[in-house]
């Protein structure tokens, strides 16, 4: 399986490259939302963890962005922000899965694996 992860912090790109990679997945990563839609774009990943406070471009733009690229993009968005309202804003952005950091790690491949055998949910 083939994960695009976008988030502005080293040390959570590193932890869900170790995370994924342990469990055979191949991981690309951007940094920013910007960088997330030319990524997705290029290398059309089954699926997408996307942060949402970032530089240049923050996650729910840039899931709106990816979606006008490809409709069927399945994208799970995992946020430390606990704001009231932003879960259904991403889910009406698009996004697939709503996850808080910080999260356990059986809960983020449950909901990766549950995306890849049902792309609607």
């Amino acid at each position: 399986m083939k994960l695009l992860v976008v988030d502005d912090a080293p040390q959570m790109l590193k932890a869900f490259r170790d995370i994924l990679e342990s469990q055979g997945c191949e991981v690309f990563e951007a940094e920013n939302g910007e960088e997330a839609v030319e990524k997705y774009a290029e290398l059309k990943p089954d699926i997408v963890l996307m942060d949402i406070l970032m530089p240049k471009l923050d996650g729910i733009s840039a899931t709106k962005r990816i979606l006008e690229i490809d409709p069927d993009a399945r994208i799970i968005v995992i946020s430390a922000v606990g704001k009231s309202g932003l879960e259904d804003e991403c889910l009406v952005a698009g996004a697939k899965q709503f996850i808080v950091k910080p999260f356990k790690v059986k809960e983020l491949l449950n909901s990766i694996n549950r995306l890849a055998k049902n792309p609607a949910r």
